[in-house]
């Protein structure tokens, strides 16, 4: 059982500082006068906090407003060169690496070949990446707050696998971000490529600002997991390991899964289901514009797929409804661009609503990132997310 408690001072000027940080970031220019209303901290707990980011170079001042009355106000903002982060992400047959800044723009980009990535292989080039990203833009090396990594699969504390990402040898039980850290020597942090695609969103994208939402993210080669924000919080469930959305059963008694089940979300809805119906054997090996080539030639089996996934994803969306009440559910993932869009066209008109007159101010179903660049933008979003989420775990203790 938890409950409100205590802390001690440092964990509390850490919850300001990113309280205020989150404030800015999703409202945009504010004075030290609205983040005081904003956060109901005291006047002079802002000034110094606010003093204090804008020495560390995370906000920056913007041109004095004038008042009809009264001293001019200056409003701050997030400075996008505040900060950096690397994100990476690895392939059956590649690793890449991103550079951004606080804002999520690309800086530079890298990628490498690597054939059958374990970690023998994987690793070393993994800090490559990490040391020529350094080297590929200027940048105060300070500033680099840490290297995240998104890869599909479960992982407990410390990055370490607790299945197979891929489905390659060696990596069962393989703790991927101790053992990048030692090479990097930066922080490293390692999420599930649904986790850290939702991070992104929030961070970045459409969800930017919503307080509680569900991210159905579609792997472009595999199947379906989730990211939840729910009341601000990241949920990641008692064992790390919520959002194993891809197996809940929509079909009783229907196609076999891998996990050994029948009837589950994957064997509908999944972007590899699709590729089946329109017999394209070798999605994963494809440029992104070549595998929208080919989804626009197949046409007659997108068809079919779509006719036999938008009642699960439904059925989906009325569940995690029902179940989160969130703000919106938001669909996204490494999936092909095109193909999501057909889907979401054909996902109309959803379930009922439990409230239907109540009114919404964001849409039931929003369309997140997509394409190729998703995981790994959300990789990158790992280390500021993880630097400047206001973090009311710290707030809280268990009661004996």
């Amino acid at each position: 059982m938890k409950a409100i408690s205590g802390t001690n001072l440092e964990q509390a000027k850490s919850h300001n500082r990113r309280v205020v940080i989150e404030a800015v970031r999703t409202n945009g220019p504010l004075s030290r006068a609205a983040i005081a209303r904003m956060t109901a901290l005291t006047a002079q707990t802002v000034s110094n906090i606010v003093e204090e980011l804008e020495r560390s170079h995370l906000l920056v001042p913007s041109e004095a407003q004038k008042l009809a009355r009264g001293q001019p106000i200056i409003p701050y903002t997030i400075n996008p060169r505040g900060a950096y982060s690397i994100g990476l992400e690895l392939g059956r047959q590649r690793a890449s690496g991103v550079l951004t800044d606080l804002s999520g723009a690309v800086c530079a980009r890298i990628e490498r070949h690597v054939e059958h990535p374990d970690p023998q292989r994987a690793m070393p080039a993994l800090q490559a990446i990490v040391e020529d990203l350094q080297q590929a833009f200027a940048f105060d090396r300070n500033r680099l707050l840490g290297v995240g990594m998104a890869l599909p699969g479960r992982y407990a504390d410390g990055g370490t696998t607790s299945l197979s990402p891929l489905n390659l040898p060696g990596w069962q039980g393989f703790p991927v971000g101790h053992e990048l850290e030692q090479r990097v020597k930066v922080p490293v942090l390692v999420e599930n490529d649904a986790t850290a695609a939702a991070i992104g969103e929030r961070l970045h994208g459409v969800a930017r600002g919503l307080g509680s939402f569900v991210y159905l993210f579609l792997a472009g080669g595999g199947g379906i997991g989730a990211g939840m924000f729910l009341d601000g919080h990241l949920y990641k469930g008692s064992r790390n390991n919520a959002g194993e959305i891809g197996h809940i059963i929509v079909e009783p008694h229907g196609k076999l899964c891998s996990c050994g089940k029948r009837g589950c979300l994957d064997r509908y809805v999944s972007p590899a289901v699709a590729y089946e119906f329109m017999g394209i054997a070798n999605a994963e090996e494809l440029s992104p514009d070549d595998l929208d080539a080919l989804i626009a030639k197949g046409s007659e089996g997108l068809d079919a797929w779509l006719d036999q996934a938008v009642q699960p994803l439904r059925q989906t969306v009325d569940f995690l409804e029902l179940a989160f009440d969130p703000q919106t559910i938001v669909l996204g993932g490494s999936i092909s661009t095109s193909l999501m869009l057909r889907l979401a066209e054909r996902l109309e008109p959803l379930h009922t609503p439990i409230d239907p007159n109540q009114k919404r101010t964001v849409p039931r179903v929003m369309i997140g990132m997509t394409g190729k660049d998703t995981a790994i933008l959300g990789a990158a979003a790992l280390p500021i997310f993880s630097e400047t989420n206001p973090r009311f775990d710290v707030l809280q203790k268990p009661l004996g």
